[in-house]
C-alpha cells in the first residue's frame, strides 16, 4: 500500500512538473492562434476566434523569414568551424602532455565563462574595420569564442575513454593519421560529437547580444528581428507568438536526432 502511494506520489510530482514546463510553451501557442484583439481584450484557454494569420505573415514577408534563414545559416556554419577545430584540439589533450597543458585547458574554459558583452565592443570595431560587419561568418567565427571551449571540453572526455592501444594498433597495420582518425577514432567518438554538436547548435541559436550587435540587415537573426514588432498601433503579440514557436522548432529537431547522443552522454558522465 505504502509503496502504491510512492507511485501515485511520484507520478502526480512528475505530472505538475512536466505542466510548469510545457505551460509556458502552450500559452505561446495559445496565443500565435489569437487575433491582437482576443489575446487584449479576453482571456481564454483557448482561441476563441482561431487564425492562422500570425503564421502566414512569417512566412510571406521576407523581413520575417529571412530571419530565420540567417539564423541557421551562420548556427550551421558555426557548428562546422567549432568541431573542426575542436576535434585535433581535444585528441592532442587526451592523448598527449605538454608544459602547460592543463593551464591551456583551463583557460579555453574560462573563455566560455566570459558574458558575451565583454566581447561585444572588440569585436564589432574589429569585423567594421576588416569588412565582416553585417555577415554571416562574423557572427559565426564570434561565437566560436564560446563553443570551442565547451566542445574540447566534452570531445576531450569521450576521447579519453578511447583506449591508446587502438591508436598504436592502427599505426602497426599502417594507417596514416587522418585516414586513422576519420575512418576508425570518428565512429567511436560519434556520440561524443553528437553531444557536442548539439550543444554548438543550440548556444548559437539562441545567443542574441553578439548577432545583434554584429548584425544590421543582411545577416539579421530571427531573435533580432523579433524586437521590431512594436509599431505605431502598439505590439504585434500574434506575430511575436507565432515566431517563438517556429523559433522553437529547428531546437526542438536537433533534440530528436541527437536524443540517443545526449542520453549517452550523460550516461558518461561528460556532460
Amino acid at each position: 500500500m505504502n509503496k502504491r502511494l510512492g507511485i501515485n506520489g511520484s507520478t502526480f510530482v512528475m505530472g505538475l512538473y512536466l505542466l510548469f514546463l510545457l505551460l509556458p510553451i502552450y500559452w505561446l501557442l495559445n496565443m500565435s492562434l489569437k487575433t491582437n484583439q482576443e489575446i487584449l481584450g479576453s482571456f481564454s484557454l483557448w482561441p476563441q476566434d482561431l487564425t492562422f494569420a500570425n503564421y502566414v505573415v512569417i512566412l510571406t514577408d521576407a523581413s520575417w523569414y529571412m530571419g530565420y534563414v540567417n539564423s541557421l545559416i551562420y548556427v550551421v556554419m558555426n557548428t562546422v568551424i567549432s568541431l573542426a577545430v575542436a576535434l585535433p584540439a581535444a585528441y592532442a589533450f587526451s592523448r598527449y602532455s605538454f608544459m602547460g597543458d592543463k593551464h591551456l585547458f583551463f583557460w579555453l574554459l574560462t573563455n566560455r565563462m566570459a558574458p558575451p558583452a565583454v566581447f561585444a565592443l572588440p569585436f564589432f570595431q574589429l569585423y567594421s574595420s576588416v569588412g565582416l560587419f553585417d555577415t554571416h561568418i562574423a557572427v559565426a567565427l564570434a561565437h566560436c569564442l564560446f563553443n570551442v571551449p565547451l566542445a574540447v571540453w566534452i570531445l576531450e572526455g569521450f576521447m579519453r575513454g578511447v583506449p591508446k592501444e587502438i591508436d598504436e594498433t592502427a599505426y602497426i597495420d599502417g594507417y596514416s593519421f587522418p585516414r586513422f582518425f576519420i575512418r576508425i577514432f570518428t565512429p567511436l567518438i560519434a556520440s561524443g560529437i553528437g553531444v557536442a554538436a548539439f550543444f554548438c547548435f543550440m548556444f548559437s541559436w539562441v545567443e542574441l547580444l553578439l548577432s545583434r550587435t554584429l548584425t544590421a540587415v543582411d545577416a539579421k537573426p530571427i531573435a533580432a528581428t523579433m524586437t521590431r514588432t512594436v509599431s505605431a498601433s502598439g505590439m504585434d503579440w500574434g506575430v511575436l507568438a507565432a515566431a517563438g514557436i517556429l523559433t522553437i522548432v529547428p531546437g526542438a529537431l536537433v533534440i530528436y536526432f541527437v536524443r540517443n547522443y545526449i542520453a549517452k552522454g550523460f550516461a558518461l558522465g561528460r556532460v
